[in-house]
């Protein structure tokens, strides 16, 4: 059996723990909004035609914020097409994802719809097609109370209050040849520039969030974001960062050890908003928001035989597995070490596409990536401490990734101490310890645990629960030193208090 210690001390913090790094992301594409978030001829929909089942699901997730309305649709949208009498709203073509838009769904519904979710708006802003003055009127309409032009219009759609939307992205992907107005670096520096001066203008309370480069293999990738927020870097509060991984070669171990990835791309990442900083001679620090995060690869070849220009397709729906899970888990436990910078982040997407939760007509159910996104939003909460993580390591293209993947999470208010945890090891259990005597009289108070015999083991709507957390017994604290039994192939959420 591999052994692994955690080093910890309760004064040596990585930083607060920004809630909003639990968001998540619905954009007009596929069946995210309709038929996943609104389906007015469902038996399960409310009086708006908003589905109550997928809100109940939503709520156990505890998202915070949901990005909206793209992606690569928003580089295309007009918001207006969006709001006022749904018999007046025309229907266009997306050529985003060559589909056609009704716009029966649109920014007012959004907002109602959150609500319902208990969750608030990331707004984005089409600087692909159109541009500063567009970006200046949503703000209007959505922020301003009211005796302007565009608030206004709001109060004439039945929205007598302002949305006060406080988060917003300057576009999306914009060094992309894919998305539509794709632009260079200094194009686009220079016009988020000028859009959140103007946006900010209308409301100064606002947080703006700059494209990064849309992939750490962009060729582009590290002189895009010196280039933009050389432009940028006085109006913006915020860089993103996005990134998909999948198993295309089926190697469990190689697309496990993506974590070392994913945290190599942020420390760059970090690296090059202080360059920044210190170039132009800055107090105020960028944060981070990875605002496009998950596994995506197994609905790509559906995709490519899709028929254009019909309406709803089933499209991204990747249907998720096991080692997908323990992924996931990898992927939050990385951003959460980096919770100093890493202040927004949106798990791309939230319903049917490439997403934690399913529909049909007969129901709604959860996959296999839901269970650790649930867990790590509910108990992560808090403070992170510097996690020093000592374990064995394998051989990947990545260089040496080690088996353990594990933060520490203080909780001051509850008095808690939540250790998360994956064992990457495909056969062998793992022994782990951790020194608690910091933490006088904590005890485990829950140990829960996600493992399944097969990788490849999926949810379906038949036999929804097939992989489900369940309660662990193999976690004690003697003499203030915390021993647990860490199964191969597993994620584990150990909570401890007094």
């Amino acid at each position: 059996m591999k052994k692994s210690t955690l080093i910890i001390d309760k004064h040596f913090i990585v930083g607060e723990i920004d809630h909003r790094i639990y968001g998540s992301f619905i954009e007009h594409l596929g069946r995210a909004v309709y038929e996943g978030i609104y389906q007015p001829e469902s038996p399960f929909a409310d009086e708006q035609g908003m589905r109550k089942d997928v809100v109940e699901l939503i709520r156990k997730l505890n998202v915070p914020i949901v990005r909206y309305p793209g992606g690569n649709f928003v580089s295309g949208y007009h918001w207006e097409d969006g709001v006022g009498p749904k018999n007046e709203r025309p229907e266009k073509l997306d050529l985003a994802w060559s589909v056609i838009e009704t716009n029966q769904f649109g920014l007012n519904e959004f907002m109602d719809w959150t609500k319902k979710a208990n969750t608030s708006a990331m707004m984005a802003v089409n600087l692909g097609t159109r541009g500063i003055e567009d970006a200046k009127n949503i703000v209007e309409y959505c922020n301003i109370q009211g005796g302007s032009y565009y608030s206004d219009m709001r109060k004439k759609h039945g929205y007598e209050q302002p949305h006060d939307i406080k988060l917003w992205c300057l576009g999306n992907e914009m060094d992309g040849h894919w998305q539509m107005g794709h632009k260079t670096a200094v194009e686009y520096g220079r016009l988020a520039a000028e859009a959140g001066r103007i946006m900010k203008m209308v409301d100064p309370s606002i947080e703006l969030v700059a494209c990064g480069s849309s992939a750490l293999d962009m060729p582009t990738f590290g002189s895009w974001e010196d280039t933009v927020l050389s432009e940028c870097y006085d109006q913006v509060d915020y860089l993103s960062l996005h990134q998909y991984y999948g198993n295309r070669d089926n190697n469990t171990p190689e697309f496990l050890a993506n974590t070392v990835a994913m945290d190599r791309f942020i420390q760059s990442v970090i690296s090059i908003c202080d360059a920044v900083k210190a170039k132009k001679r800055k107090n105020k620090t960028i944060q981070l928001s990875f605002d496009e995060w998950n596994v995506w690869y197994h609905s790509n070849n559906q995709d490519k035989k899709l028929e254009r220009w019909c309406k709803v397709p089933h499209q991204l729906e990747d249907v998720y597995n096991f080692e997908d899970a323990l992924l996931v888990a990898g992927m939050m436990i990385t951003m959460l070490r980096h919770a100093d910078r890493v202040k927004v982040a949106c798990l791309a997407q939230l319903v049917n596409v490439i997403a934690p939760i399913m529909t049909s007509d007969t129901g709604a159910w959860m996959q296999t990536i839901f269970y650790p996104f649930e867990l790590i939003s509910n108990h992560g909460r808090g403070t992170v401490l510097n996690t020093i993580v000592k374990a064995p390591v394998y051989e990947s293209k990545q260089g040496d990734a080690p088996y353990l993947d594990s933060v520490c999470v203080v909780n001051e208010e509850e008095e808690t101490l939540t250790i998360f945890a994956v064992n990457k090891d495909l056969e062998d259990s793992m022994e782990l310890t951790c020194d608690l005597r910091q933490f006088k009289d904590y005890q485990v108070k829950e140990h829960i645990v996600l493992t399944h015999s097969d990788l490849k083991a999926v949810n379906t709507e038949e036999n929804p629960n097939n992989v489900v957390p369940v309660k662990g017994d193999n976690a004690k604290i003697e003499g203030g030193i915390l021993q647990a039994i860490l199964c191969d192939k597993s994620f584990h959420m150990i909570k401890l208090g007094k």
